[in-house]
């Protein structure tokens, strides 16, 4: 089970029990099965598809969800996820920030927004270079309606827990320089189905885990 595997590694990684929490990534799962495990208790929901979430999302409003964009953002549709998103994992471009942060309505608290750390090249991926993050988060801390809270990453797999562990050492090093540096973060969102223990040893607040929750993917 998905708890009992973030509990134990947190437990072998000496940290207090309860210090990661998990996003339930779940796209491409319809909105009965989101609503069965948010009858479990499960209040975390991570989306990437902003056409595919919307219908979700009205669907399950009497629930008590907390919902996730975990996808890369495109400039016309920060104003929908603006709207109707708590958290935004995927944080990468200044321009980016500046319509999430205009777009987003003043009845509603400011976005948590992590920025995306790109560790190595990947074709299709997004995310800032680790060289840029010090000046992405100067600017978005200064954006009244964004609240910036830490770095996401999605590193290229590796089959080893000690080679995982390397990628996310060297995000939890950049969270740290950010903090050293005066900013107010506190948020590491890595790690999935298949390396959630090292993310967790490393020092990960959020794993994002689909998979191990909800089965594989209907074919689209």
């Amino acid at each position: 089970m998905t708890r009992t595997r973030i509990a134990s590694a947190t437990t072998r990684a000496g940290r207090p029990a309860g210090s990661v929490s998990l996003v339930a990534i779940s796209k491409g799962q319809p909105a009965a099965a989101i609503r069965a495990l948010a009858e479990l208790g499960q209040r975390d929901f991570g989306e990437n598809y902003l056409q595919e979430a919307m219908p979700k999302l009205e669907a399950l409003r009497d629930l008590p969800i907390t919902w996730h964009f975990t996808g890369q953002i495109q400039s016309n549709k920060t104003r929908t996820i603006a709207e109707s998103f708590a958290w935004v994992h995927t944080l990468d471009r200044e321009r980016i920030a500046l319509r999430l942060n205009e777009q987003r309505p003043e009845h509603l608290p400011p976005i948590n927004v992590c920025l995306e750390v790109r560790l190595e090249e990947e074709a299709g991926k997004g995310g800032a270079e680790p060289a840029q993050i010090a000046d992405l988060a100067a600017r978005v801390r200064d954006l009244p309606r964004l609240k910036l809270r830490g770095l996401m990453a999605l590193p290229p797999p590796r089959e080893s827990f000690a080679e995982q562990k390397q990628l996310f050492d060297r995000v939890a090093n950049l969270l740290q320089e950010l903090q050293a540096a005066g900013f107010d973060v506190d948020t590491l969102s890595m790690g999935m189905s298949g390396d959630l223990e090292a993310a967790i040893a490393a020092g990960a607040t959020y794993v994002r885990v689909g998979t191990a929750l909800f089965g594989e993917r209907r074919p689209a």
